[in-house]
C-alpha cells in the first residue's frame, strides 16, 4: 500500500548537499543539517509581525534580553543555508499537500532557538501557535503603504535579483537559498506581490488576532522602544541603551549585492580550482604516455 501525499517525503530531494571545500569567500556560512537536530531550548516568543516591520530590530533586541537566538530570514539566507531545505519542506506541506511538517519538524528547524521572527516563518502563523501555544505573540506593525514600499525595494527586489538568480545556478548558498524565497513569495503573496501584497498583509494580520488570546498577544511598533515589549516580556527594561535601529533599505540592497560578489567569487574560484588541476591531471598523463 502506497503513502499518502501528506505521508510522503522525498528523502533523497531533501538532501543536504555537501558544501564546496573552495567556498572561502563565504566562509562564515554553516553547514548544519536540521532534518538531524531536535528542540534544545524552550520556545518563548513567536514575532509574528510581516517582514519590513522592523523584525530586526526585535532580533537585536531580544538578544539583548538575554533569548537565546531569534531565527530570522538571515538565519537561512546567510548563515545556515541549508535551512531552506526545510523550509521548502515546509511550504509544500502547506501549500502542496506534499508530506507533513508538524511539531516535530519545528522543533529540528527551531530548536536552537528561543524565538523566531520574519519571513518565511510568519508563512506558518497558525501553524507555530499550534506547536508552540505556551508561547507569547507579538505583531510588529507598520503603516501598510511605507511597508509596501519597502519590500518593493528590499524583499521583493531580492527575490527578483537578476545577480542571484544567477548566482544560484553556480553557488552552493545561493542555489539553496533563491528557490525558496521565490517559493516564499509566489505562495504567501499570491505570486503578486505589488498587486496582493497590502491585501495579504490584512489578511495576516487579522488571522493572527484571531487565533491567540489577547492576554497573549502584543501589537507592538519598534517606534515604542523597550517599555511595552518589557512589560509584555516580564523583563527587566535596559536601562540607557536606545532601542536597537537596524536594516534600513539602503543597508538591505548593500548586503545582498555584497553578498552576491563572494557567491560568485565562490563559483570563480572552484571551477578556476577545477581548471587547474584538469591541467595538471593532462601534464601528468602527456608525462606518462612519453616513457
Amino acid at each position: 500500500m502506497g503513502l499518502k501525499p501528506e505521508e510522503y517525503v522525498d528523502t533523497q530531494r531533501f538532501k543536504v548537499p555537501s558544501r564546496p571545500i573552495t567556498d572561502i569567500f563565504t566562509s562564515k556560512d554553516t553547514a548544519i543539517d536540521r532534518s538531524k537536530c531536535c528542540r534544545t531550548v524552550p520556545m518563548r516568543v513567536l514575532v509574528l509581525g510581516v517582514g519590513r516591520t522592523g523584525t530586526v530590530s526585535m532580533r537585536d533586541a531580544l538578544k539583548r534580553l538575554g533569548y537565546e537566538d531569534t531565527y530570522h530570514m538571515m538565519s537561512a539566507s546567510v548563515e545556515n543555508p541549508p535551512d531552506c531545505i526545510m523550509w521548502q519542506r515546509a511550504f509544500e506541506a502547506k501549500y502542496d499537500g506534499i508530506g507533513r511538517f508538524g511539531r516535530e519538524e519545528w522543533d529540528s528547524l527551531l530548536g536552537h532557538c528561543q524565538a523566531v521572527c520574519d519571513w518565511p516563518a510568519i508563512c506558518f502563523a497558525k501553524e507555530l501557535i499550534e506547536a508552540y501555544p505556551e508561547a507569547k505573540v507579538i505583531l510588529t506593525t507598520r503603516n501598510v503603504d511605507t511597508w509596501h514600499a519597502s519590500v518593493m525595494k528590499t524583499g521583493y527586489w531580492r527575490a527578483k535579483d537578476p545577480e542571484l538568480r544567477i548566482a544560484s545556478y553556480f553557488d552552493w548558498g545561493a542555489g539553496l537559498y533563491y528557490p525558496m524565497l521565490t517559493k516564499f513569495f509566489e505562495t504567501f503573496f499570491k505570486d503578486d506581490f505589488p498587486n496582493k501584497g497590502k491585501e495579504v498583509f490584512a489578511e495576516h494580520y487579522k488571522e493572527v488576532r484571531s487565533l491567540v488570546p489577547k492576554n497573549n498577544l502584543l501589537e507592538f511598533n519598534v517606534a515604542e522602544g523597550w517599555g511595552p515589549l518589557c512589560d509584555f516580556l516580564g523583563e527587566p527594561m535596559p536601562l540607557n541603551e536606545p532601542f536597537p535601529h537596524a536594516n534600513n533599505a539602503d543597508s538591505f540592497v548593500k548586503r545582498c549585492r555584497t553578498r552576491n560578489r563572494a557567491q560568485m567569487c565562490n563559483a570563480a574560484f572552484r571551477y578556476a580550482v577545477i581548471g587547474v588541476l584538469l591541467y595538471l591531471a593532462y601534464l601528468i598523463l602527456g608525462y606518462i604516455l612519453m616513457f
